[in-house]
């Protein structure tokens, strides 16, 4: 859905940025690429109409003269999807401090999966997280979210005989004291009926969390509204809307959300733990346009490598010696982080970059061939690479273990040689490179720059 839904509003935006004149017929050009794109996100007519009268009556005003006329026409397009998306809330924690997040909503948002995407993301911004399962009713809720967190590693509490999630929560009640956040999966229902209402309201009086969290897929378009305002009733605080990545609806739920006040704290775009993001109208906007998202961008860096990684690379940098180790750690949070072009729409000035799709897919695949080179070789080959220089049969070895290239793997020992030259020069990790290193990385590809 964001794909498609920002390819035709940067379309639309490309015939406004290369016409001579913005005239009426420019802009109608434009308009049906934008209103087509916004209708089949599912945004409501009423708001899309909105936007274009605000669109064309900009476009003819007179008082605009020149080449500001297309800034102002590309900004009040900025403006206007903004503001039709609502206003950017985060939620703030606290460290040292017990606090209970619930999460509510009907079968099939993705409640639990959401969970523990919550639990990884705030665990690598160092907080001490744990998940606990109350969804009682759904047979499968437990073991999903016990897979969910060995494979991630996260702290979770679950009771697979007892059916009273009251009587759970008391269970473990003194234990989950010690942690600092405490996410609470609970049972869904096909509609929000007496039943599960008073079983919220119940698990709200005995559990008094936090915050109550609405968990809501984006493939419900418009009819967001609806259940916005049907669990306002019964206490929410936010809203996390899930699916992003697929549905073609996700336009509707965004602005259904914002027109009953309901605040989108996250949002989810994939399936991976890490495909989560907070929802702020302003980045999500930018990134539509292909202005790129940096924040965005920092905050998934930050979501697939933890302190203790980021600690080893800072030292690693200012002794200046990286080992394969090093890179690994790289690459696997870049794997963790989605696909290249994916990370890329986030950079400020290569979301409109037409960059081939087999080119990107081509280095995806060399990062993933180093990966598993790496997986092959010794303690002792990954601490001191200059051993497969001096020794070329460790190659042919690797080669054979990890199924990759001699070529790819000396690809890998080249990489990691020019990343070690600069390291040696000594890397200060928060003042960047030297005059020195920049000149070395000029000449590196054959320029000479001056600095």
């Amino acid at each position: 859905m964001l794909e498609k839904l920002g390819n035709a509003i940067k379309s639309g935006i490309d015939k406004i940025a290369g016409a001579i004149f913005v005239d009426k017929r420019t802009i109608d050009s434009a308009l049906k690429d934008i209103q087509r794109a916004l209708l089949e996100a599912d945004v409501n007519v009423k708001l899309v109409k909105e936007i274009s009268d605000k669109l064309r009556h900009v476009a003819s005003d007179e008082k605009i003269k020149g080449i500001d006329r297309k800034e102002h026409v590309i900004k009040i397009l900025y403006d206007e999807l903004e503001r039709i998306l609502g206003k950017s809330h985060a939620i703030n924690f606290e460290k040292n401090k017990c606090q209970k997040i619930m999460l509510v909503g009907l079968y099939g948002s993705g409640k639990t999966t959401t969970i523990a995407k919550l639990a990884n993301y705030y665990a690598k911004r160092g907080f001490k997280t744990a998940m606990l399962g109350l969804d009682v009713h759904r047979p499968a809720a437990t073991d999903q979210l016990e897979q969910l967190a060995k494979k991630n590693a996260l702290n979770y509490f679950i009771d697979r005989q007892e059916k009273n999630p009251v009587k759970i929560w008391k269970k473990y009640k003194k234990e989950l004291e010690k942690y600092e956040l405490v996410f609470i999966d609970t049972a869904g229902r096909d509609a929000l009926d007496s039943e599960l209402i008073a079983e919220i309201h119940e698990l709200n009086n005995v559990i008094a969390p936090d915050y109550s969290i609405l968990i809501m897929p984006a493939d419900i378009g418009q009819a967001a509204k609806k259940q916005a305002e049907e669990f306002n009733k019964i206490g929410i605080q936010g809203v996390i809307i899930t699916r992003m990545d697929s549905s073609a609806k996700g336009g509707g739920a965004l602005t259904a959300c914002a027109e009953t006040n309901a605040l989108v704290f996250f949002i989810t775009t994939g399936e991976k733990i890490n495909d989560i993001e907070t929802f702020a109208p302003k980045t999500f906007v930018s990134r539509l346009m292909g202005l790129g998202d940096l924040e965005g961008l920092l905050e998934r860096v930050q979501s697939v490598i933890d302190e203790k990684q980021e600690k080893r690379l800072k030292k690693s940098l200012e002794e200046g010696k990286l080992t394969l180790l090093d890179i690994y750690e790289q690459l696997k949070a870049m794997e963790g982080m989605g696909s290249m072009k994916k990370i890329l729409s986030m950079v400020p000035g290569f979301g409109q970059a037409k960059i081939p799709e087999e080119l990107l897919g081509k280095q995806e695949g060399k990062m993933k061939k180093w990966k598993h080179a790496i997986d092959s070789m010794t303690h002792e080959e990954i601490e001191n690479p200059e051993l497969l220089e001096k020794q070329p049969k460790r190659i042919q070895r690797i080669s054979k273990g990890s199924g990759v290239s001699a070529s790819d793997i000396r690809s890998l020992l080249k990489q990691w040689k020019i990343i070690n030259d600069f390291a040696k020069g000594g890397i200060n990790p928060e003042a960047g490179l030297s005059e020195k290193q920049m000149q070395k990385l000029a000449k590196k590809f054959g320029k000479r720059m001056k600095f």
